[in-house]
């Protein structure tokens, strides 16, 4: 019979097949090797992409907080005008209100009536005066509470005292300053009130 050897056969088959298996085993861990340099680099440039947009919506951020406060400084400085334009509006409508007030003081103040002094805190008149008796000086709250830019009289003090041998009324009262609409409204409201 005839011998054949068949072990270098093999051997070499064993020796191709381990080749071919570091073959494949270099190829693979290549392309592992490139995918994780890829996978690296893509997700590198996300992260850097990302730095780049918070950067900028750090920048917008900050460029909007500074116009939020210049926005604030206007509307601090839009009151403040504002205020002063309403200060101004009612020094303007109250100017001619003046006028007439003093105009309403002469002519409500009957014979037998003599102011010493007048006050004026904000919407109040504080009359200081004599008059010749009590009844004068009702006539006088009377004319005051008829009169267009005076309302509201009140009479805080009022004493009898003798001076060279007469008796007279010193007084103080205390008068609102009013306009004729307000006076009007202020009428209207109380009508209403009694009907209800």
């Amino acid at each position: 019979m005839a011998r054949i050897n068949l072990l270098p056969w093999r051997e070499e088959l064993r020796k191709e097949r381990m080749k071919q298996f570091q073959t494949i085993a270099g190829l693979a861990a290549f392309l592992m090797i490139a995918i994780i340099v890829l996978v690296h680099i893509r997700v590198g440039g996300i992260i850097e992409n990302q730095l780049s947009r918070n950067n900028y919506l750090n920048k917008e951020i900050k460029t909007l907080e500074k116009q939020i406060a210049e926005i604030k400084e206007l509307e601090k400085e839009k009151s403040n005008l504002l205020a002063r334009m309403n200060i101004i509006q009612q020094l303007q409508s109250s100017r001619p209100q003046v006028v007439h007030v003093f105009d309403q003081m002469v002519s409500t103040i009957p014979s037998g009536v003599f102011l010493t002094s007048i006050k004026n805190i904000g919407p109040s008149i504080t009359f200081e005066g004599f008059a010749q008796s009590n009844a004068r000086v009702s006539s006088y709250m009377r004319n005051i509470d008829d009169a267009d830019w005076l309302t509201s009289p009140r009479l805080d003090v009022i004493k009898t005292i003798n001076e060279k041998g007469q008796r007279i009324s010193q007084f103080t009262l205390v008068v609102k300053q009013t306009t004729p609409a307000a006076k009007k409204a202020a009428a209207e409201a109380a009508d209403q009130e009694v009907v209800q």
